[in-house]
């Protein structure tokens, strides 16, 4: 059986084509340029060009072919540009799930495919079960490393090509592996930043295609009785799921202008970097951010209650069904475990299918819900489905 390994140069991959070679697979490495523009980068941040020698200093060592392929046209075209686009609406994308969907486990696993491979291997801490030709997408043993978040977004199909040799493992199990093999990758750092992009300064990213603009920074105040109107109920009609799941509306609160910004959508909820503004007991934070009037809100401290909210609303055009065997039908109310960001531990919460999409309430209230990320759905350790956050 002939497996390609998307070699990144770090250690997780190189681990999962030794294994996969030890194992007595024909194993080809397959190397993934995807962006080639540095503006807006931390220049101390490693280039693809130190990746790719680094990779095939793996395949070397492992005595496995590897070849390059450039799809950053693809990866501008399907993840970039959508990144700008969403920041541009005052959304906050995650462009390591579109990654995943659009060019890892699409345009990469074309090109895996066209070489002859029968299934695809990648360094994520994460798991795949087959049964009678479902396949599942279970968590990574390891709870500190569960990588099974960034591919909520994946297919049946996607998934039926899919190989994940480290999910077994811990991150300290991986490193000596690598140690013991003498792997070139074996102390590398993870790398940080977004996917195939590095660590960039935000506002210089999107500079590129968007404008600074001079904006009000409205501070309000934690005492608003707006903040109160967010109250659960033991039985919900679809006007509380709506209630519930709203976002603030922050133009209908008191504040003062307490400085300027050079554009809402370089923020995000929840931020607290980058605000510039002092003179306060506690940090301030992003409460909310509107790009048509150009005005971020911010309260002071992290427990103000504008950052938490009981839900989440998804439209239905944008509800995805890992198991599609498992999809809520029209008035259909479930419970599951859900994340609403990486690395965030799993949370008790209640879907509840309507004709315009999914509402999820939480049994406690979260904090910093992001419209354009990603909520996924867990029951148990299985990824079931998930979503973007309209609101």
């Amino acid at each position: 059986m002939k497996i390609i390994v998307g070699l990144s140069g770090g250690v997780d991959s190189s681990v999962a084509a030794y294994l996969l070679k030890e194992q007595g697979y024909d194993v080809h490495g397959l190397f993934m340029v995807n962006w080639h523009d540095r503006t807006g980068t931390i220049t101390s941040s490693c280039t693809w060009e130190d990746d790719w020698d680094l990779a095939q200093m793996v395949a070397k060592k492992l005595d496995i072919p590897i070849e390059l392929v450039d799809l950053s046209e693809k990866y501008r075209q399907r993840v970039v540009d959508y990144m700008f686009d969403e920041y541009g609406k005052g959304r906050t994308p995650n462009p390591d799930v579109l990654c995943n969907r659009e060019i890892k486990f699409d345009e990469f696993l074309n090109v895996a495919l066209e070489k002859g491979a029968d299934l695809v291997a990648t360094g994520h801490y994460c798991r795949r079960a087959e049964h009678n030709g479902t396949y599942a997408l279970l968590a990574g043993r390891d709870d500190n490393k569960d990588q099974s978040y960034f591919l909520c977004q994946l297919s049946q199909v996607q998934l039926s090509k899919a190989l994940f040799p480290i999910g077994e493992l811990t991150k300290p199990e991986v490193r000596k592996i690598a140690e013991k093999a003498k792997l070139p990758t074996a102390n590398r750092k993870d790398s940080q930043g977004i996917c195939f992009v590095g660590k960039v300064h935000l506002p210089d990213f999107l500079k590129q295609k968007l404008e600074p603009q001079k904006g009000n920074v409205i501070e309000v105040f934690s005492t608003q009785r707006i903040f109160k109107e967010q109250q659960d109920d033991k039985i919900l009609s679809d006007e509380d799921l709506i209630r519930l799941s709203a976002p603030y509306d922050f133009t209908a609160v008191r504040g003062k202008k307490i400085g300027e910004h050079n554009g809402a959508h370089y923020y995000t909820v929840g931020q607290r970097k980058g605000l510039n503004i002092g003179g306060y007991k506690e940090p301030l934070f992003v409460l909310g951010t509107n790009t048509d009037t150009n005005i971020i809100y911010v309260g002071e401290g992290q427990e103000h209650p504008g950052l938490f909210r009981k839900g989440l609303f998804i439209k239905k055009d944008e509800v995805h069904w890992v198991r599609p065997d498992l999809e809520m039908q029209q008035g259909d109310e479930r419970r599951f475990d859900v994340r609403i960001r990486y690395r965030q531990p799993l949370q008790k919460a209640t879907l509840y299918m309507r004709p315009a999409g999914v509402f999820i309430i939480f049994d406690e209230s979260q904090r910093a819900v992001t419209p354009g990320q990603f909520a996924a759905w867990y029951h148990n350790d299985e990824l079931i489905g998930s979503g973007v956050i309209d609101a």
